[in-house]
């Protein structure tokens, strides 16, 4: 077996192989994660004919330090926070709600430019499928399962491409089943798994989306 993957549309291939018994189910989504996550989401809907949609989540980076997160914001107004680090840096709640205000503009900027004047899908009582290209911290996936629990949704399957043991036990507990092809114990970054990693664009995503919207069941 190959160690990674060329590309998104290789990687997304890979894991709806993993995914087929949803295939075709009426009540089934794929949501991909922009913008990376989108393509392969893509591949997922597919091969197995089902509705693609985009659930936006944005990193909040601490204020001098964006690198490194200390929580995620969804669609929805989910917040999830990382308390460890905002305890450890002293980080104050006027910090965190600026952040906050500002990646929340900027899920509304992405809903507009991706849906256009499309509703949001209906999540309550489907089985959702949450797809990225790969999970690291996984603080933006947390922040997704919160979002979509609150709106109901029945069942909540993660799958990723590639994502670390410890990562894929974590996320066993949060959602109802975890996907990954790939599980490494030793794990250093997502792009460390993909021959080519480009950014994805917002065209791109859209694009996406357009194409899949055309074969799509009823939202």
């Amino acid at each position: 077996m190959k160690a990674g993957f060329r590309d998104r549309v290789d990687a997304g291939r890979e894991l709806a192989a993993l995914l087929s018994k949803y295939a075709g189910r009426s009540d089934t989504l794929i949501l991909g994660l922009p913008r990376g996550g989108v393509p392969v989401a893509f591949q997922v809907a597919e091969a197995l004919h089902l509705p693609l949609d985009v659930f936006i989540v944005r990193k909040l980076g601490v204020p001098g330090h964006e690198e490194l997160a200390m929580g995620a914001i969804a669609s929805g107004a989910v917040r999830v926070l990382n308390e460890e680090v905002i305890r450890h840096l002293g980080i104050p709640q006027t910090a965190i709600d600026m952040v906050s205000a500002y990646e929340a503009e900027e899920i509304a900027r992405r809903e507009r430019a991706y849906r256009r004047d499309l509703p949001p899908p209906r999540i309550a009582g489907r089985t959702v499928i949450l797809v990225d290209d790969g999970l690291a911290t996984g603080s933006t996936m947390k922040a997704a399962v919160a979002a979509l629990r609150k709106q109901g949704a029945a069942r909540m399957v993660v799958a990723v491409p590639v994502a670390p043991e410890s990562s894929c036990e974590e996320f066993r507990k949060l959602a109802d089943e975890m996907v990954a092809v790939r599980r490494p114990r030793d794990f250093w970054a997502v792009s460390a798994w993909y021959e080519e990693f480009l950014q994805t664009s917002d065209d791109e995503v859209r694009d996406l989306l357009d194409a899949a919207m055309h074969e799509e069941a009823p939202r």
